[in-house]
C-alpha cells in the first residue's frame, strides 16, 4: 500500500462508530490498536452512555458526537499504525509524527536499507555513508553529514527526529576538514599525512579550487578517506 492510499483510507472501526451501541467499542478498539489508553476510556464512556440513556432526548447528540470523535481520531490512528515496511512520508509533519513512536536510527550502525527505505535518503548518499563507515569513520552530527556529503539541509532537518549518533566527541577549535583548503603540503605533512597524499591534495586544490566536502576530496583525488580521516 502506497503512502497516499494509506492516509486516504478509512479504517473499518470508524464505520462501526455509526452503530448506536457498538460505536463506542469501536473507538475503544482503536485505542487498543494504537496504544492510546485515553481512547479506550472515551470509547467506554460512549458505550456506558448508550446503555444508560438509550431513549434519552440527548441520544442523537451523543450519536453524532460518537461518529465525529471517530473521524477526528482517524488520521492520528493512521499515523500511529503506519506500516514499518513503508518509507516514511515526504511531509515533514507526518514524518515527525510517525518517527516519534519509532526507535531511533543510528547513522553509525544502521543498514543501508534503513538509510534508503526508512530515512528516505537517495541511494547515492546511502552508498557514500556506507563507504566511509566501512573505512572506520564515525559520524557525530547532521551538520557533519552536510559537510561531508553535501546532503541538503532541508532533508537533514526532516530526518532529525528519528536519527541518533551513538558516538560523540568534543572537537577542538579548528578541528575540521575545512582547514585542508588553507594548508600547504608541508602543513598537511606536519599533521600526519603521508607526503604523497599531502602533495596530491594540495595540487588538486591548486588546480581545481577548494574542496566542497570530505567526499569531494575523496572523489577528486582518489585517495581513501582513511588516509586523512584524522583531519575531519
Amino acid at each position: 500500500m502506497s503512502q497516499p492510499s494509506w492516509f486516504d483510507q478509512t479504517p473499518s472501526w470508524v464505520w462501526w462508530s455509526f452503530c448506536p451501541f457498538l460505536g463506542g467499542a469501536a473507538i475503544a478498539y482503536a485505542g487498543v490498536k494504537s496504544g492510546y489508553s485515553i481512547w479506550i476510556g472515551i470509547g467506554a464512556g460512549f458505550v456506558a452512555a448508550s446503555i444508560i440513556l438509550p431513549s434519552s432526548s440527548f441520544w442523537s447528540l451523543l450519536w453524532f458526537a460518537q461518529i465525529g470523535t471517530a473521524f477526528a481520531l482517524k488520521r492520528q490512528y493512521l499515523t500511529r499504525t503506519y506500516p514499518k515496511n513503508l518509507p516514511l512520508p515526504e511531509d515533514p509533519q507526518l514524518f515527525a509524527a510517525i518517527a516519534a513512536g519509532r526507535p531511533k536510527i543510528d547513522i553509525n550502525s544502521c543498514s543501508k536499507n534503513d538509510l534508503v527505505n526508512v530515512l528516505g535518503l537517495p541511494i547515492v548518499y546511502a552508498n557514500d555513508i556506507d563507504s566511509l563507515r566501512a573505512e572506520g569513520h564515525i559520524f557525530t552530527s547532521l551538520e557533519e553529514l552536510h559537510d561531508i556529503f553535501e546532503i541538503p539541509n532541508a532533508l537533514l532537518k526532516k530526518i532529525e527526529p528519528i536519527v541518533v549518533f551513538n558516538y560523540d566527541y568534543r572537537q577542538e577549535s579548528g578541528y575540521s576538514w575545512k582547514r585542508i583548503n588553507s594548508m600547504t603540503t608541508d602543513d598537511l605533512i606536519g599533521l600526519g599525512l603521508e607526503p604523497n597524499v599531502a602533495d596530491a591534495i594540495a595540487k588538486e586544490r591548486q588546480l581545481h579550487g577548494e574542496f566542497k566536502s570530505v567526499m569531494d576530496i575523496k572523489k577528486r583525488t582518489g585517495i581513501p578517506f582513511s588516509a586523512y580521516r584524522h583531519l575531519t
